[in-house]
């Protein structure tokens, strides 16, 4: 379909089937939005599939911005077309070749240990909060910090996938702190900053330990040590905010 905002350009949607590595039709969802001043302006592009993983829908994205940087200024939509039905296969082997090096990575040393990151906003009952969340820690096998650093609480988690999505539903689920007014309460001010596959890099909490800390920087430090200095540098300093 095709529809013509005056000052947006032009959207419009294409799906096209390719035939993939194992002669599987792969249907693709292409979604161009051509601005006013296209072609000498790239268009947006976004590309979903149901049979590619969202890496792979990415991959396939960023190539075809690639090729519309080589046309730019002429209609490229039909060669963009045209090139993503020949290409797909070498783009899809591509990464998926990455994808296996690093499960491949993950696997033979960690063998599918995942991290959590969450924020909490406050404790009220900070004595009763902190021992559940020992208890559960304790009873999943699951090691890490619970942080304290002035009005910031974080919980950091690392064990099996299936053992963090279960502390996940024990969190959300569970009357865990109090309200203003002492009733019992579940936690609905927790946000999870992240959650993702350990890496070679990062180094493996033996314990699950409670740590009170006065300056960020000691907050920095015990990230650091662990080999998380990017999940630091990119969920925590927002929070001082």
């Amino acid at each position: 379909f095709l529809y013509f905002p005056e000052t947006h350009g032009i959207s419009f949607r294409i799906q096209i089937s390719v035939k993939e590595l194992l002669d599987v039709d792969v249907l693709l969802k292409l979604l161009f939005h051509l601005p006013v001043n296209y072609p000498s302006t790239l268009p947006d592009i976004s590309v979903n599939s149901d049979q590619l993983t969202r890496a792979q829908c990415m991959d396939v994205k960023d190539k075809l911005l690639e090729q519309a940087k080589k046309h730019l200024s002429e209609p490229m939509v039909h060669d963009l077309i045209l090139w993503v039905q020949q290409h797909l296969k070498d783009v899809i082997k591509q990464s998926a070749t990455v994808c296996n090096e690093k499960t491949a990575l993950s696997k033979g040393t960690e063998d599918g240990i995942w991290m959590l990151l969450l924020h909490l906003d406050h404790m009220r009952a900070k004595a009763k909060y902190v021992k559940t969340v020992e208890k559960w820690a304790s009873n999943l096998r699951l090691t890490g910090r619970l942080m304290f650093m002035g009005k910031i609480i974080l919980i950091l988690l690392q064990g099996d996938r299936s053992s963090i999505k279960e502390y996940l539903i024990l969190q959300k689920t569970s009357k865990v702190d109090v309200d203003s007014s002492g009733k019992k309460c579940k936690e609905k001010m927790m946000s999870v900053l992240c959650e993702t596959e350990i890496q070679s890099q990062h180094k493996r909490f033996q314990t699950f330990e409670i740590k009170e800390y006065s300056a960020v920087e000691e907050l920095q430090k015990e990230f650091e040590a662990a080999g998380l200095e990017t999940l630091f540098s990119e969920f925590v300093p927002p929070l001082f905010k």
